[in-house]
């Protein structure tokens, strides 16, 4: 408010102060609804000696994460003399912080579904292995794609260029490596992270397109099935 944001009113501080509170309350919740009831279930003795092991890693996932978000948060209140930017907390702990959390949620819904539902015991032909190393590749390039969308956040790069496909007038900027050393870029230089970001974007898309079409042509029970239309579904609205 000193250095910056001299007009802002009670308000509108209100308004950013309790979407930061609600999200801290609700991953408390969260923590709560695996904590409770996992100690619960392992009193009972209602946990196998393998799913113990997965609600120990899960339960330290949760407090993992909410040590990174203390940690990213952190970030933005460091007094910076020589700095009078917009305020923001570092895009390096935002990666992480958004990763712990993509990790989280899949663990917990591989782990639910396993239990939910019974595993498809099919032949593993060559086309059903090929099928299952493209769909592991396609999710780590939509994982890498999300973490460089939390470096496009911290930075604010999508404030850079706001045109689609060109950037600016053009298709690859004339400031793309304006940083030294060169791989200070990727992390740091506004315009490669948005670069990159869409990028990586295009190819996620691609290569769930693919993975569709390639999935067309094997044999496939009806609720994989439904599984790789929705996932193409999602990209598309994505």
């Amino acid at each position: 408010f000193n250095s910056l944001n001299h007009d802002m009113t009670l308000t509108e501080f209100k308004f950013i102060w309790y979407m930061e509170y609600s999200h801290r309350m609700w991953g408390r919740v969260v923590g709560l609804a695996y904590i409770l009831p996992a100690a619960y279930f392992w009193r009972k003795g209602w946990l196998s000696r393998p799913m113990k092991g997965c609600v120990l890693a899960l339960c330290g996932l949760v407090c993992f994460q909410g040590l990174l978000g203390w940690y990213m948060v952190k970030s933005g209140l460091e007094e910076r003399p020589d700095s009078y930017d917009i305020p923001r907390v570092s895009q390096y702990r935002l990666a992480a912080h958004l990763g712990s959390a993509l990790v989280l949620y899949s663990a917990s819904l591989w782990t639910g579904l396993s239990l939910l539902l019974p595993r498809h015991k099919l032949p593993e032909t060559h086309q059903l292995l090929r099928l299952r190393q493209f769909a592991h590749g396609t999710t780590a390039l939509i994982f890498l794609t999300a973490l460089s969308g939390a470096f496009v956040a911290g930075l604010d790069a999508g404030l850079v260029y706001n045109s689609f496909p060109k950037m600016g007038e053009r298709w690859i900027p004339d400031d793309l490596l304006a940083f030294s050393p060169v791989l200070r870029n990727i992390f740091e230089n506004p315009t490669t992270v948005q670069f990159d970001h869409r990028i990586l974007g295009i190819t996620s898309f691609m290569a769930v397109t693919a993975l569709y079409l390639f999935s067309r042509k094997i044999p496939l029970p009806r609720r994989t099935r439904m599984a790789v239309t929705s996932l193409l579904a999602v990209a598309c609205m994505q």
